[in-house]
């Protein structure tokens, strides 16, 4: 079980547009209280399954299993990898609610539970990480996946979500146009191998939303 006990405010700042500044004394207790909220409410659940890779011919491949690593994106990010994790995770819809209730009356405020459930929806993707990476603990990890990254298609959510059971599970299921429900969600894979990873920071050409991305447009990243 994952329960987050706080949420990384410089993230949350770093979502909201601040760089290396900090908000004024105003939008940190909007912040505190988004945070307060958000906590007290969210149960996050998720679901993993680790697989053994195989290489076929130039594709990597979960072995036994359905052919959900599509692109070749994705098969450079696991090569060499004896094993991959592939993951679901969720804030469940009480995050989305929130949000919701907020939108309606207090627009500053959705804002900031919007950008505070992202950084809570990450923080909780790594602490899924370190799960996994503790039944290997001699293995290196690459960084997670998610569908829509570069080529890895969208369109493959459907795929992943079966064979992890995620929507029997942990309630994630998905709309018409492969969007995550709850949205505050993630699905990911990762590799996980015995080799020295040098870890850095991707390019944001591999991003499907570069184009509309605010970390760009503020001449930062998002540190993936």
């Amino acid at each position: 079980m994952i329960s987050l006990k706080s949420i990384d405010k410089n993230e949350v700042y770093r979502y909201l547009g601040y760089k290396d500044s900090v908000p004024d004394e105003k939008v940190c207790e909007i912040i505190d209280k988004c945070e307060r909220e958000l906590l007290k409410e969210i149960s996050p659940r998720y679901i993993y399954r680790v697989f053994d890779a195989e290489k076929i011919g130039e594709e990597i491949k979960l072995k036994n299993a359905p052919d959900i690593l599509k692109g070749n994106d994705i098969n450079r990010h696991l090569e060499d990898c004896e094993k991959i994790a592939v993951f679901a995770t969720t804030l469940t819809e009480k995050a989305d609610k929130i949000i919701r209730a907020a939108q309606i009356n207090d627009m500053p405020s959705a804002v900031i539970f919007d950008r505070v459930a992202n950084v809570a929806i990450e923080q909780v993707c790594d602490e899924i990480e370190k799960e996994v990476m503790k039944s290997f603990p001699e293995y290196n990890q690459t960084w997670r996946f998610s569908p829509g990254y570069g080529d890895f298609p969208l369109e493959i959510q459907n795929e992943l979500l079966k064979l992890i059971d995620a929507p029997k599970k942990i309630g994630l299921t998905l709309t018409d146009s492969f969007l995550l429900i709850p949205q505050k969600s993630v699905t990911a894979v990762f590799g996980i191998t015995k080799n020295e990873i040098i870890k850095k920071k991707q390019s944001c050409n591999i991003c499907n939303l570069k184009d509309n991305c605010t970390f760009r447009k503020g001449g930062t990243h998002c540190g993936f």
